[in-house]
């Protein structure tokens, strides 16, 4: 076991600053931190643009890398009386798309109003009367734009405003185009499921046949007949979307249907166009997630050829298998992937024989950055340093030659110019917030772009720990990563509650050296208060390798609930622990386990509280919950051994559990079922259920509430 200190910048046991109060945190905005928005690198690498508010509106400026000054407004929404969010540039950076009035759907996808802008002339187009559409993006030969509207994929002509449409049969909850479903978008990542070719002639995309996907029905609150609100989802051992891959010629007008394979309960989650403008490359997962498939097709004719598999004993993580960059003049391909252990970077032949392993070691490649084919060298960022920490390397295509770039302790996050001579840092650490810089491409610091000075100032103001990193054994001799926020009057002889904040689930991490945002000033306010947090990452967790994420496989909830077990239990041997009043609480994932931590784990917790929890993986979605337990159909015990639902009877503590009615993610269906066995069992709890919220229960004065209700029900309780 060690102990590991970062200070917190002005950290001071002087008694005239402030300790962190509710109203700093949800309403006063005391702690919010100012970034720099909507970066884009410009093509000659000279400059770069910034999404900034103006006087009149938003504005899109012109950066010179070199001076750190600014040479020119590109668009100026006020001039334009276009109030847009989001911009992006057509490749000869002559015209821009702008996105106005956004209307979120589900996580990742939105519609909008969309307007092209002439960047010489400052005009904007706007795209089908200003009517909301979907994804619309600017063709590579600069005069189209595709899009997605009613579930069907379009095509504009921006010089005649001719509108073609690609498909006719999208129909809502039955066939969708060139958009992904509701699975498809929360657990792979995607929304936008269609792309251009380099060439701009053709358009492939991925078409969803949900018709037979089971639907969910929620209620909206609010009028005097509640609405149903209904859309398909597919539960764990139900039935998925068919899906299936097309390309769209736009000279012939003619649609070809890609070879996938006979089998049909697959997953299609990306399409890739290769550097050859007649060949798409797709990967193809099967339904257990087990075995990934890399395929290249003939955009002419939909032939497909297999050109590399990954197969695993558990599962193929996707997250781990989507660093996928083709290298001009048929030079092959650049992959990540964790079939050594630990993921790391790759490099096949056009063919998919591997030509070497470029990366190495028992550490973990978060993010390939970007692919330097002129100079030969790959931009990454790893956990070489520490699981705790994140670092921007260089190496060499070769794999020699690996040097760190931003050494500074924390997590560094990069956006890296296209001619790779320069990079943005986002950087922060556990006790300091964001700090944006420009750095040429060997590290240096060219200018910082936002220090969040005014932030730092007023935190010097205020009385708040720093937060502690430490390590302990688990029950199998396992060492877990946690931190501890003690109370800024802490006294070592003075026995304090502790309350536990946990998430828990496969491949996820709270236990980093990173500024953690308003969760983690809530805590601090809870520390103020007299209660020391504790973080606990259990096995199962991610950036410490593949056998340590997937030790949990088959069987979720076990080994997780074991660990933060045994956290409580390692911390009720601290001198200035009270034994008696420890509590864990937990959101999504966190809820699961905070619920299982408390009735199984009755003689170490007094309370809980769970947020959205799901309460029986039966209910989740087909694609996260069969990745790691399987279907239902085979591993009923997986589901069903280590569902709250199971475990009512063990309740003994006090139990508050908290769910947005609104919810499309973890179904209201969850609390409403764990509620009915906790009444069947004679358990009193408490709950707390908030109308049309969904997942992430905010808007309006929603988050004041949630967290003014949890710390008064914390307070009462532990």
């Amino acid at each position: 076991m060690y102990f590991l200190v970062f200070p917190f910048p002005g950290n001071s046991q002087a008694q005239d600053k402030k300790t962190v109060s509710l109203e700093d945190v949800f309403k006063n905005n005391t702690f919010s931190q100012k970034s720099v928005y909507g970066i884009n690198w410009m093509k000659d690498g000279q400059y770069y643009s910034s999404l900034n508010r103006g006087l009149s509106g938003p504005i899109v400026v012109k950066i010179n890398v070199a001076t750190g000054e600014e040479a020119g407004v590109l668009i100026d929404g006020g001039k334009l009386g276009i109030n847009f969010s989001s911009y992006s540039f057509n490749p000869d950076e002559t015209k821009a798309l702008i996105a106005s009035d956004v209307e979120s759907i589900y996580r990742r996808s939105s519609k909008a109003v969309f307007h092209v802008v002439d960047l010489k002339t400052g005009t904007a187009q706007k795209l089908m009367d200003g009517e909301k559409i979907m994804y619309a993006t600017l063709s590579p030969d600069n005069d189209k734009v595709a899009f997605v509207k009613d579930n069907n994929l379009f095509v504009v002509e921006l010089a005649t405003n001719q509108v073609t449409q690609i498909t006719t049969d999208g129909k809502w909850n039955h066939i969708i185009n060139g958009a992904a479903d509701w699975v498809y978008e929360e657990e792979f990542s995607m929304s936008k499921a269609f792309d251009w070719s380099r060439d701009g002639k053709k358009i492939a995309f991925i078409r969803f046949d949900e018709t037979d996907v089971p639907e969910f029905n929620m209620q909206t609150w609010g009028k005097l007949y509640p609405e149903d609100y209904r859309f398909k989802y597919p539960k764990a051992g139900e039935k998925n979307s068919e899906v299936s891959i097309h390309v769209y010629d736009l000279s012939t007008k003619q649609t070809v249907k890609v070879d996938t394979g006979e089998e049909k309960d697959i997953y299609l989650p990306r399409i890739y166009w290769t550097n050859d403008n007649n060949t798409l490359a797709f990967l193809r997962l099967n339904r257990l997630q087990n075995q990934l498939d890399l395929f290249y097709a003939n955009a002419q004719t939909g032939a497909s050829r297999l050109i590399l598999q990954e197969k695993s004993k558990t599962y193929v993580d996707l997250d781990y298998n989507d660093d996928l960059r083709f290298l001009e003049g048929n030079k092959g391909f650049i992959r990540t992937s964790e079939q050594d252990g630990f993921k790391h970077i790759y490099h096949h032949d056009n063919e998919g024989k591997l030509i070497r392993q470029i990366t190495s070691g028992n550490w973990e490649v978060t993010n390939l950055v970007g692919v330097d084919e002129k100079n030969r060298k790959i931009y990454f960022i790893s956990t070489e340093a520490s699981p705790l920490e994140r670092n921007l390397y260089v190496i060499n295509l070769d794999g020699k030659n690996k040097k760190i770039l931003t050494p500074e302790k924390g997590m560094t996050s990069v956006n890296m110019s296209k001619d790779f001579k320069y990079f943005i840092a986002n950087h922060t650490s556990a006790n300091s917030p964001l700090r944006v810089t420009l750095n040429e491409a060997s590290g240096k610091l060219v200018k910082v772009l936002e220090e969040n000075s005014e932030l730092r100032s007023r935190l010097a103001g205020y009385r708040i720990s720093p937060k502690e990193f430490f390590t302990f054994k688990t029950v199998d001799g396992t060492s877990l990563n946690a931190y501890m926020i003690k109370p800024p009057h802490f006294e070592e002889d003075k026995k304090y509650p502790v309350l536990m904040y946990v998430y828990g689930g496969p491949g996820s991490q709270n236990v980093t050296n990173s500024w953690g945002g308003t969760r983690d000033l809530w805590h601090h306010h809870l520390a103020a208060e007299g209660y020391i947090v504790v973080c606990v990452d259990n096995r199962g967790t991610g950036a410490r390798g593949r056998d340590f994420k997937h030790v949990t496989y088959a069987n979720l909830g076990k080994y997780e609930t074991e660990d933060q077990i045994a956290g409580a239990k390692y911390l009720g041997t601290l001198p200035y622990v009270d034994a008696s009043r420890i509590g864990i609480w937990g959101w999504s994932y966190g809820g699961y386990m905070s619920s299982l931590a408390l009735m199984i784990g009755n003689d170490v917790f007094k309370s809980a509280i769970a947020v959205a929890p799901v309460t029986t993986w039966r209910y989740y979605d087909t694609i996260y919950t069969e990745r790691y337990l399987q279907t239902p159909q085979l591993n009923a015990a997986g589901y069903d051994d280590y569902s709250p639902i199971t475990h009512v009877n063990q309740l003994k503590g006090n139990y508050l559990l908290i769910h947005g009615t609104g919810d499309d993610n973890v179904h209201f269906q969850n609390a409403v079922d764990l509620v009915d066995a906790l009444i069947k069992a004679d358990k009193q709890f408490e709950t707390m259920y908030y109308p049309n919220r969904n997942h992430g229960i905010y808007g309006g004065n929603t988050t004041w509430h949630l967290y003014s209700l949890m710390t008064d029900w914390i307070k009462r309780k532990l």
